[in-house]
């Protein structure tokens, strides 16, 4: 019970539940160890009860400990709590609209037309065996030839939720330390808080993380760091060359393991870099192409340090096994064919466009948000709630901020600026300005 006693410097409730989280991974504190009481524990750690008591809710929510009334409490194996909370908040919005731009989804007109690679996909014999590849070797060389570095081992899973969960859950244990950008994508905060970890969140600004954060993140030893190098979501942003430079010195010295999320793939204009340049022994890269090619395709490919990669794949052969290789043998002829290279271009200008005539008018109006691309636009407002509604009673649709948010922050809406017609942008521009609210003048629109 040392380690519970000597709960460090952060006395409150989760910094005592990450401590106590990190003691049951670690063994010290065994399956079926019956814990202090609450008052025992707070007399011990000069906090209130309450503290604790906290602390007690955070653990037993992700399965970690047990209460049995009168019983006592128990350690028990991690299961994880119940809902994505954050994700359920993003989706479950006031109603139908007639223009919704909360989804985070993409143009269905700006897809390929699967038409012509599925008839070109059902002349191939597709016969397969449980002992082939879990990859289709022709599209394993493909993917490996675009890699932003050489991948010590590359598999597909079922897209980029399914790839950061797998590699997640070999990663990270109960009360790790993890480094997110702030704001960060809902799911993967819901998937880390599942994991029982602790979250330590580090601001990005147009070039993505703050290399000074991310320094002062390192000192806690985090296990793992998830970043998406380019069309952040929610705020668009892209990690520079330079800004990328700079974030690998700061991660050298460091065993943290780096998770990149590149998932807008080709519908964004940045151009795409990755920290597997600087440190390809505990990088893993993981590409979706269900926003660039087709969201039903559930597929993303990951790539990287080969002793992650390869736990992933082994661990899927005691589960799904593979990724359909139908779907596999269409996401090859999607990337061979030079028709889907030209609906790609036509989608990344388009939804660049469509961007820029919002942001023209928000700039006219002083409505800050960050520089960025792809489909989606973070946007300031004064008051959350108030934005929502107000944009609701006009039609229109909006993703909240605060799901996004690790620790509060200044009022924000996601917007998915992707959605809109260019005839239609410049009118429901005007109406997230309305909804935007009286704010502070900052001298820009940035």
């Amino acid at each position: 019970m040392g380690a519970i006693a000597d709960a460090g410097d952060d006395r409150s409730a989760r910094g005592i539940a990450a401590v106590i989280g990190r003691t049951i991974s670690s063994g010290e504190l065994a399956d079926g160890t019956r814990l202090p009481t609450v008052r025992e524990l707070a007399r011990r750690l000069g906090v209130s009860p309450t503290t604790v008591s906290d602390a007690w809710r955070s653990l037993a929510d992700v399965g970690a400990i047990e209460p049995r009334g009168r019983n006592g409490t128990y350690v028990r194996r991690p299961t994880g709590p119940g809902l994505p909370r954050r994700y359920r908040r993003v989706t479950e919005g006031p109603g139908h609209f007639d223009l919704d731009l909360s989804t985070g989804t993409p143009d269905p007109e700006l897809l390929p037309d699967l038409r012509p690679i599925v008839a070109a996909v059902s002349r191939q014999s597709l016969t397969s065996s449980y002992l082939d590849q879990p990859v289709i070797p022709e599209l394993a060389e493909r993917l490996i030839d675009d890699w932003p570095f050489p991948p010590e081992a590359l598999t597909v899973v079922d897209g980029a939720m399914d790839a950061i969960d797998r590699v997640a859950t070999h990663v990270v244990r109960l009360g790790d330390r993890v480094v997110v950008e702030h704001p960060a994508f809902p799911p993967m905060l819901d998937l880390l808080e599942r994991l029982g970890c602790e979250i330590v969140p580090v601001d990005v600004d147009q070039h993505g993380m703050m290399p000074e954060q991310l320094r002062c993140a390192l000192a806690l030893s985090p296990t793992a760091v998830f970043l998406q190098p380019r069309a952040q979501n929610p705020t668009g942003c892209a990690v520079t060359a330079e800004r990328l430079a700079e974030l690998a010195d700061v991660l050298a010295g460091t065993d943290a393991v780096v998770i990149e999320d590149d998932h807008a793939n080709e519908i964004s204009s940045a151009p795409l870099v990755s920290l597997g340049t600087h440190l390809p022994d505990r990088t893993v890269h993981v590409r979706s192409f269900s926003k660039s090619h087709g969201p039903d395709l559930r597929l993303a490919a990951v790539g990287g340090a080969g002793h992650i990669v390869t736990a992933v794949e082994n661990r899927r052969l005691l589960g799904p096994g593979w990724s359909s290789r139908i779907l596999q043998s269409v996401l090859l002829e999607l990337l061979r064919s030079p028709e889907v290279d030209h609906t790609l271009e036509v989608a990344r200008h388009t939804y660049a466009e469509r961007r820029k005539l919002v942001t023209a008018v928000l700039d006219a109006h002083a409505v800050p948000y960050p520089d960025g691309d792809g489909i989606n636009l973070w946007m300031r407002v004064a008051d959350e709630r108030a934005a929502l509604v107000r944009l609701a009673t006009q039609g229109v649709g909006a993703a909240p901020g605060a799901p996004f948010m690790v620790r509060p922050d200044l009022d924000h809406l996601r917007i998915t600026v992707g959605n809109l017609r260019n005839a239609d942008a410049e009118r429901v521009a005007e109406r997230l300005v309305d909804a935007a609210g009286h704010l502070p003048t900052s001298g820009g629109g940035r």
